[in-house]
């Protein structure tokens, strides 16, 4: 069993079909859990935060984080990938 490690990924452009699907799709494709995910629609702007078990051995932080940017790419959209590590510590200072 591995041990849990999150990522945080945001979303952020014009709305489409398919971008949920898609970066989910990156994430199963990598061995990633989708524990958390909230989307919205403003004005034709889709934005989605997403948290991410990243902990499987078979995922790769730097590879999935690459995959996602050039789906960003392609579909137009900006896509970050961080440690959810960097937010934890924000909240403890």
């Amino acid at each position: 069993m591995s041990d849990m490690k999150k990522a945080v990924i945001s979303v952020l452009g014009t709305d489409k079909k398919g971008i949920i699907a898609r970066v989910s799709r990156v994430l199963y494709e990598n061995d990633a859990n989708i524990l958390d995910i909230s989307q919205t629609i403003v004005s034709g702007l889709f934005s989605m935060i997403l948290v991410a078990d990243i902990g499987s051995e078979q995922c790769s932080f730097d590879v999935v984080k690459s995959q996602l940017e050039m789906l960003g790419a392609e579909l137009g959209v900006q896509i970050r990938m961080q440690r959810s590590e960097i937010f934890e510590a924000m909240h403890q200072i």
